[in-house]
């Protein structure tokens, strides 16, 4: 039994933000219906390839991408434009404890499936809206793209090789960060309010925007800003503040190291046959390796290309010097700190069979996470769901099925 699994969540969200937060709710016990568009589903069932494969090594329908954030849901198919199809929204919601969605501003309330209609049919509803700029301010009506948040938000502008580098330009991050962690304030934030709700009885609306989340998660450089009024720039993998902390090339790679005191330093350069640089005044001293890093960093880059990327791992875990490779992902799930963690999961799968998944990170002693079910086919659920939930009948769902509204 997960921590939730007295929770019941409508989810009728789709792409990233929403069903990153749903599937922490599901992994963590939630019962999650997840409400698809007929005949198409999320948009992300389609964002491919790479599409999970059967068996014979033949690809599915099922994207990777839609894989990666709707484990342990059931899926539901309902065309809420149509009047049957929001009814039958209205009764999932009067069972549920949480709704999530992130229509743009507005959207919903033309159906009567925004808080202010659900809220009658379940008074101490959790409802939770995600959008790219919020329920209101200037921009609360315009769509909400993570890439354009990256950069609105100031990510894009300290991201990226410094000016000084050829070719440097600012950069958005590998994965969808605003959506990622605006999924995961909204799991906080929704949990939050079911805490709320057991010592008051009273549900609440949730206003969660990729901005506000954006802007939020850059922790110490917005607040170096609103500190000093000196605007941050582009350091690349570089520290402003501590040299040698970076990436350094090897001779088959990349790799991290992380010197943030004078004694790891000389740990680092003494590895390395290069003793002498730990003496150099002009190095010797944190803000004097600050102060002439364009001189100091390419004598470390000629040194660390001497030797392979495992080599530099092995010496510098020895010497107590933090350090670390730049694996791709073949070398992640290789990794055998990955491996003992047990983080790659294989689950059963209607059409792929097996199906490959990361486990979630979250370790609850008392209330495990379980991976319950894998990432639902459109409508999978939906007969199941209605006949449960609804109390509908066959021949009920079979006139629903034929009218469109699911």
């Amino acid at each position: 039994m997960g921590a939730l699994s007295h929770i019941r969540v409508l989810d009728l969200s789709r792409v990233l933000a929403g069903p990153w937060c749903t599937q922490n709710l599901a992994d963590l016990g939630a019962d999650v219906i997840k409400v698809e568009k007929p005949s198409e589903g999320d948009d992300t069932r389609h964002w491919g390839p790479p599409f999970a494969r059967d068996e014979t090594g033949h690809d599915t329908s099922e994207s990777a991408y839609f894989i990666s954030i709707n484990r342990n849901k059931r899926s539901i198919t309902v065309d809420i434009s149509k009047s049957e199809g929001q009814e039958i929204i209205r009764q999932l919601a009067k069972d549920s404890d949480v709704v999530i969605e992130n229509y743009k501003v507005g959207q919903l309330a033309k159906y009567g499936l925004d808080y202010e209609s659900l809220k009658k049919v379940k008074s101490d509803l959790i409802y939770c809206s995600i959008t790219g700029f919020g329920q209101f301010g200037p921009y609360s009506r315009r769509p909400g793209y993570d890439f354009i948040v990256q950069g609105m938000g100031g990510f894009m502008s300290v991201t990226g090789e410094a000016d000084e580098f050829e070719g440097a330009s600012p950069q958005k991050a590998g994965v969808a960060i605003a959506d990622i962690f605006t999924g995961m304030y909204a799991t906080t934030s929704i949990l939050a309010a079911i805490a709320y709700k057991d010592h008051t009885g009273e549900g609440q609306y949730i206003d969660l925007a990729l901005l506000d989340t954006q802007i939020a998660v850059m922790a110490n450089v917005a607040s170096a800003y609103l500190c000093s009024d000196e605007i941050p720039k582009r350091w690349g993998n570089a520290s402003p503040t501590i040299v040698p902390y970076q990436t350094l090339p090897t001779s088959d790679g990349w790799m991290i190291v992380a010197a943030g005191n004078n004694s790891q330093f000389r740990k680092f350069v003494t590895a390395g046959d290069e003793p002498h640089l730990a003496d150099n005044p002009l190095y010797s001293e944190n803000p004097a390796r600050v102060q002439n890093r364009h001189q100091l960093v390419p004598l470390l880059e000629e040194m660390t290309r001497k030797k392979t990327k495992m080599e530099w791992i092995n010496l510098l875990e020895t010497a107590n010097v933090p350090c670390g490779p730049i694996n791709n992902f073949e070398e992640v799930f290789a990794n055998e700190q990955v491996k003992a963690r047990n983080i790659q999961l294989e689950v059963p799968h209607p059409t792929a069979g097996k199906m490959k998944l990361v486990a979630s990170p979250m370790r609850l002693s008392k209330t495990p996470v379980e991976i319950r079910m894998a990432p639902p086919t459109l409508g999978q659920h939906t007969d199941e769901i209605l006949h449960e939930r609804l109390g509908l009948t066959a021949q009920d769902i079979d006139l629903l099925r034929k009218n469109g509204s699911i």
